[in-house]
């Protein structure tokens, strides 16, 4: 958005570009705590008396709920007779005034990268300014529900479906991407005469010259994958939140990745100095890209020295003993950034490698936290999940390890009930970061989706599931081979490195006390 363009009388009274309708933004109706903003504002005279009118309101984003704070609003004069045009910054809350505006007719709308981003042309309104009254304007964005309407039709202007709309950028130089695909994915279920069916529906959509794209009827609200592609150009599958308000706005990065061989492949860390674990996939993601960041504790905020850091699919390093980490060779785009910790949760958080990227801040909660939080959730000796894991074991669906078992078995670490079992895979000898593998549907072995206590882990490795879990703490374990898992234990497969290998591997489900 070109922050020094004037808006003009002779500008269409309202535009939701490329649709043009003009029944979507009529005047704002604005929360009454908004509107209380600004109420008593009244222009003072100065020693010579009041010079002319005082014009005064808040912009506000009716998407997020709040204040546009930073936009940038103009007054400019409607008829011939006056040449009076001038531009204010809203604050912080959204507020803004003109002082001593002259009588006569005026224009007044804002601007805001926001608008960009909407595919929404500036919204003017019409102002009549006499007697040097102070006048209250208000303006602001179009609800959620007006634009869905207006994008994808009455339907979807209720509850039912969503609308992700936003702009995919060029990350070598943030220009605008015309004729990229953007892909949105996810999981559905439905139950009928067959039984439960699971499916994974797909929304395409291409970009316009201003890299301007919109999908329509995704769940609402609902997780979806994104994806943007053009040739060789690409983002990762980045996993989005769709909110209640049926409206995502997400901006995209594509930029070029070099396919290369991840075998023996080491990397010198430039913060660390000192040699980082290289991808255990046959390939990996690399680039020209640089990002840095830090991986700190949830409470108090402490450096985790030796977290790994690493974009799923690409390549990896760890922490220094302050936290800090770099990627020198990372993808250029929209990626997905994996951390892990010994005794922490995984997380995995959408970064932009594009130019000068600001470092990325994570922050890791211990698993007792996240554990301790599903624990007191519901009456666990009433609701307890457990519960469905002795009634699925009676199902003789998927392969199961009840308590005497396990106690027979005496492991001294949970991995080693795996290594006797049909179907999984123990590979690698002693090394922490080895992932649990499972014969797959098209592929010999891929990456088992993992959950304790029905709570999906992302990204575990062995040394993971060694360290959360205690042998003797473990009441029942569930296996499910590819095709034969419940639906309880798929949420995961959207989360999984490879798009090709989504809902084709299989699960494992570990129950402890």
């Amino acid at each position: 958005m070109d922050a020094t363009r004037q808006l003009s009388p002779q500008d269409e009274p309202v535009r939701l570009s490329p649709f043009a309708l003009l029944v979507l933004l009529t005047s704002p109706t604005l929360p009454a705590s908004v509107q209380a903003q600004g109420q008593g504002r009244t222009a003072r005279a100065p020693s010579g008396g009041l010079l002319g009118a005082n014009v005064h309101g808040v912009v506000f984003d009716s998407i997020a709920g709040r204040p546009l704070g930073g936009a940038l609003v103009q007054l400019v004069a409607a008829d011939s007779s006056s040449s009076y045009g001038q531009t204010v910054a809203a604050d912080s809350a959204g507020g803004f005034t003109f002082p001593d505006v002259p009588d006569g007719h005026y224009t007044i709308g804002f601007l805001h990268p926001l608008l960009d981003s909407l595919g929404i042309e500036p919204m003017l309104r019409a102002v009549k300014l006499e007697a040097h009254r102070s006048v209250r304007v208000d303006l602001s964005l179009p609800s959620p529900a007006r634009i869905r309407s207006a994008i994808c039709g009455a339907k979807a202007g209720g509850t039912d479906g969503a609308v992700v709309i936003g702009a995919v950028r060029n990350a070598a130089d943030g220009s605008p991407a015309s004729g990229v695909r953007v892909i949105a994915e996810w999981l559905e279920f439905s139950v009928g005469k067959g039984g439960l069916t699971r499916q994974i529906p797909r929304r395409v959509a291409t970009t316009r010259e201003s890299g301007w794209f919109a999908l329509c009827d995704v769940p609402n609200p609902g997780t979806i994958v994104l994806m943007a592609s053009r040739g060789s150009d690409s983002t990762d599958f980045v996993e989005m939140q769709v909110p209640p308000s049926g409206l995502l706005r997400r901006e995209l990065f594509i930029g070029v990745a070099r396919v290369v061989s991840a075998d023996d492949r080491t990397r010198r860390d430039s913060l660390t100095g000192a040699d980082s674990v290289g991808s255990r996939r046959p390939q990996m993601h690399v680039g020209d890209g640089r990002l840095t960041g830090s991986v700190v504790t949830a409470l108090g905020g402490r450096a985790l020295a030796g977290a790994q850091v690493g974009i799923v699919n690409g390549p990896r390093t760890r922490a220094n003993e302050r936290g800090e980490w770099a990627i020198t060779d990372a993808p250029a785009g929209t990626r997905t950034l994996e951390v892990r910790a010994v005794g922490f949760y995984p997380a995995r958080v959408t970064i932009n490698v594009v130019q000068d990227a600001p470092a990325v801040r994570v922050a890791l909660a211990t698993l007792k936290s996240v554990l301790d939080t599903v624990k007191v959730s519901a009456n666990y000796e009433r609701y307890s999940r457990f519960a469905g894991f002795r009634e699925r074991s009676r199902s003789g669906v998927g392969r199961y390890l009840l308590p005497d078992e396990i106690a027979q078995r005496a492991p001294g670490a949970v991995s080693d009930l795996f290594q006797a079992m049909n179907g999984v895979y123990v590979d690698g000898g002693a090394d922490p970061e080895r992932k649990l593998m499972m014969r797959g549907i098209f592929q010999d072995r891929c990456q088992a989706s993992i959950y304790i206590n029905g709570h999906f882990m992302n990204g575990m490795t062995i040394g993971d599931i060694d360290a959360y879990v205690v042998p003797k703490d473990v009441v029942g374990i569930e296996v499910y081979q590819a095709g034969t898992v419940p639906a309880q234990f798929q949420m995961g497969e959207l989360q999984n490195d490879s798009a090709a290998a989504r809902g084709n591997c299989g699960s494992v489900a570990i129950w402890a006390k």
